[in-house]
């Protein structure tokens, strides 16, 4: 990550739940990431649209919180809280693809009109039948 990303992220390591035996009840293998966006220097279209990805996990303040716990290893959830945080900003970078409207094909408008036709042949054949014997 540049150094301006670097300089808006603050790490802290804690106990991990769940299981994992004697182990994590001694050390501190999760990884709870904040990221101020404020201080990370992307353009605001980004930013805001990044904050809008980040839902919950943003506060008022432009402050994302990541946690990771899902590995064993402090390093792992580090890297794994990391990389979370590089596809969200990148998926922020991103920008939709325009949609192209296209037009409804003839032979689908078609069938959908034999469809109906059919349909209407149907339901008036349930009819009682007319008295002209």
């Amino acid at each position: 990550m540049p150094a301006t990303l670097e300089n808006a992220i603050e790490e802290r390591f804690i106990r991990a739940s769940g299981p994992g035996g004697q182990h994590v009840n001694k050390t501190a293998s999760a990884v709870q990431m904040r990221f101020d966006t404020r201080l990370a220097g992307l353009p605001d279209p980004v930013t805001l649209k990044l904050l809008k990805l980040a839902g919950s996990r943003a506060d008022t303040q432009g402050v994302i919180t990541i946690f990771a716990q899902r590995y064993r290893s402090q390093e792992r959830n580090r890297e794994d809280a990391r990389n979370r945080l590089a596809a969200l900003i990148e998926k922020a970078r991103s920008k939709p693809v325009p949609r192209i409207p296209t037009r409804t094909p003839y032979s689908a408008k078609r069938k959908r009109l034999e469809g109906k036709r059919q349909q209407a042949r149907t339901k008036s054949l349930r009819g009682k039948p007319s008295g002209d014997d």
